[in-house]
């Protein structure tokens, strides 16, 4: 379900930002807008998207989501609607990739907490989901690929 995690650095990245606050069951009728809206901005000022883009989410419950969409830009975007300027700091992560459909993430983020409870590590409590390979590039969900990344306390 998940490669092997890794400890890797993550540098600080530049990101045009839409920050979100959603029921779990709005989920898939808010995250396309938004997205929507931070790729929008960043190609329309030329400075992106510079990568792929990612979800930081900082408080997941049973009921709500509390998280960033973040798409990384070249240069500082200029605020626009709900897009903002933002930068996500550079920190030490345990990093995975998950291979399959959205549905199997919360299965692959069960599984990845496992080893890094196993393996001794320490994170933060907020989590990064990059989108590498996603229905935007492949109609087949078993070729999707989701990179997990937790910031590591040291």
């Amino acid at each position: 379900m998940i490669e092997t995690p890794q400890i890797v650095p993550s540098p600080a990245q530049l990101v045009a930002t839409v920050h979100i606050e959603t029921p779990r069951s709005q989920m898939q009728q808010v995250m396309g807008p938004g997205i929507g809206e931070a790729m929008s901005a960043a190609r329309a000022q030329g400075v992106g998207p510079a990568g792929p883009w990612f979800a930081h989410h900082h408080k997941i419950t049973a009921e709500d989501f509390d998280f960033d969409i973040c798409v990384p830009v070249s240069t500082a975007v200029t605020a626009i609607g709900r897009v903002q300027p933002g930068q996500r700091p550079a920190f030490n992560a345990v990093r995975t990739v998950y291979h399959g459909p959205y549905e199997g993430l919360g299965g692959a983020w069960q599984e990845f907490k496992q080893w890094i409870e196993a393996n001794g590590h320490q994170t933060a409590g907020d989590v990064y989901e990059c989108y590498l390979v996603g229905p935007e590039t492949s109609r087949d969900p078993s070729a999707w690929r989701t990179e997990l990344s937790r910031r590591l306390i040291e």
